[in-house]
Parts: C-alpha cells; sequence; structure tokens
C-alpha cells in the first residue's frame, strides 16, 4: 500500500474539500435544445464525484474528438455574466480541451442549486465508471445537500436501501483503507470485511497484508474473524484491577445514591459503570437524584 497517498480521512470534507455551496439568483436566458459554447466561459462543478481520471483514457477520447468531433453535448446551467457551470460531462470537456476545441455544443438547463448537485451526482453514478469510495461520497453528499433519506436516495439512483447502507459504511474506515479502496488496490468487499474492525491501527495492518497477500474476498473474511476471536480471547485472560482512587469512589458513589455501583473496565480502558435497582420506586429515586 502506499505510504505517499494524500490522505481522505473520514467523510466528505476530507475528499472534496471545504466547498460552500454556489447560490446564482440571476441566471441567464435558457436556451432550448443544444448550442455550442466557449469551452473558457464553463465552469468546473465543486460536486464532481470523481477524483481521478485516467490519462490514457482521456488521450484516447481526445483522439476521437479531433477525428469526428464531440458527438454527446455536456450539460450546463447558466450562472449569469456568460458564464456557465457543467452539471454533467467534465470528462468530455477535459477531453476536448485536450483536443484543442474551443467551442463544444451543450444542453443549457436552468436549474437551482440543489437540483444541479442532483443533476451532477446522479449521471456520474449511473454513468461514469466511478470506484466504491467515489460512489460512497456521492450518496453521502447527495443525502446531505439534498436532505435526502436512504429510502429517497435509493429510489433517485436506483438501488435499494441495503446496497446504500453498504457503501456507506465504508466512509467509516481509517485512511490507508480508503485510499486502498479508493486506487483499487482492494474490492469493495474486502473493505466490507474491515468494517467490522474498529482498532484503525490493526484495520490499516488486516488491509496491507489483503494487498500483500492478493487475499480473496473469503480470505478475508476468514482472516478478519480470525483475528477478532484471537483479540477477544486475549482481552478476557487479562484480569483488569480497578486502582484504588477508583475503588474509593465507587464507595462513595454508592454510599450517595444508596445503591449498589459496579465499575468496569477493560484493557484498552474502556468499561461501564452499573447501579442496581430493585423496583421502580427506587429507579425513580436514582433518576432524581443524578438529574
Amino acid at each position: 500500500m502506499p505510504k505517499n497517498d494524500k490522505p481522505l480521512g473520514r467523510g466528505l470534507g476530507a475528499m472534496l474539500g471545504n466547498i460552500e455551496i454556489p447560490v446564482h439568483k440571476e441566471a441567464a436566458q435558457v436556451v432550448s435544445g443544444n448550442t455550442n459554447i466557449h469551452v473558457d466561459s464553463i465552469e468546473a462543478n465543486p460536486y464532481q464525484p470523481r477524483t481521478k481520471f485516467d490519462e490514457e483514457s482521456l488521450n484516447e477520447l481526445a483522439q476521437s474528438i479531433k477525428t469526428y468531433g464531440l458527438i454527446q453535448p455536456v450539460t450546463v446551467r447558466p450562472i449569469g455574466n456568460g458564464k456557465y457551470q457543467l452539471i454533467s460531462g467534465e470528462r468530455r470537456l477535459r477531453a476536448a480541451q485536450m483536443a484543442g476545441l474551443t467551442e463544444i455544443p451543450a444542453f443549457v438547463r436552468t436549474v437551482d442549486d440543489a437540483l444541479s448537485i442532483q443533476m451532477a451526482l446522479v449521471e456520474n453514478i449511473q454513468r461514469a465508471d466511478l470506484n466504491a469510495l467515489e460512489i460512497a461520497l456521492s450518496y453521502q453528499m447527495l443525502m446531505d445537500e439534498c436532505h435526502f433519506t436512504q429510502e429517497e436516495l435509493g429510489g433517485k439512483v436506483g438501488k435499494t436501501n441495503a446496497t446504500i447502507s453498504n457503501y456507506l459504511r465504508l466512509l467509516k474506515l481509517s485512511t490507508p483503507v480508503q485510499v486502498a479502496v479508493r486506487d483499487n488496490q482492494i474490492s469493495m468487499g474486502h473493505a466490507r470485511a474491515l468494517v467490522v474492525v474498529e482498532d484503525e491501527e490493526l484495520q490499516a495492518k488486516l488491509a496491507k497484508q489483503i494487498v500483500d497477500e492478493q487475499l480473496s474476498v473469503r480470505d478475508t473474511e476468514a482472516l478478519v474473524k480470525k483475528t477478532l476471536e484471537g483479540a477477544r480471547n486475549k482481552k478476557s485472560k487479562v484480569k483488569i484491577t480497578l486502582s484504588d482512587e477508583v475503588r474509593t469512589a465507587q464507595k462513595a458513589i454508592s454510599k450517595k445514591l444508596n445503591a449498589k455501583v459496579n465499575i468496569k473496565k477493560d484493557i484498552t480502558g474502556k468499561g461501564s459503570i452499573q447501579i442496581a435497582f430493585s423496583s421502580d420506586e427506587e429507579l425513580k429515586k436514582l433518576l432524581d437524584l443524578l438529574q
């Protein structure tokens, strides 16, 4: 796994940066059908989910455009002062620029910001070869910016609620694992198996082992299961003794509440405080005291 990749972090902020939603209240006149637009008047869509474009593929498309022209128009929306914002077709726009075109055909649509985001993301999800992480980020952005529930989002993109959930879980992965998914070193199946590993260092270690040993998804699931079982057994054999300070505090709390108090902790420092009660009346008294 590469060590010099720019960290992705968790979720959209780290992947896409702190992008402010551009609000364009005054739009140019609507153009029906398609028209030719100068490429310099087209601004990129800040909600483009794709973060990497294959140079070889772009060069092939640029060569095709030189020979046959841009067959499929891009889609833009007017944002005033003779400028347009790209809704869909960034790959075609980049290839056209590489081919030396100064004008390209475009469908011009007047839409608000929310609909522009939907169109850009849904178009990319349905038609572009986004990797699993980029799809997950697109789903999360649609939910955040357009206030969709998972069910509503599923209806928009033609996916089940379970499928949406599986993609969104990828955003819980540690940075090294997200990088591995983004760079197609591990598949979505591998990543889903790793999501259950809460320790980020262990998660990254397992991801590296998957890549180094070229493990299958089934092998990965077995490895994760074995690793977690080993960690649980190791924890169960370690007896944790409460410090004098904690035991003193436990007695004081018990006396204050007039109830049995039990403090538990594991080797990681995590734990719980349990307060016993024997009736609804005792529970009400405890709640009153705690409040």
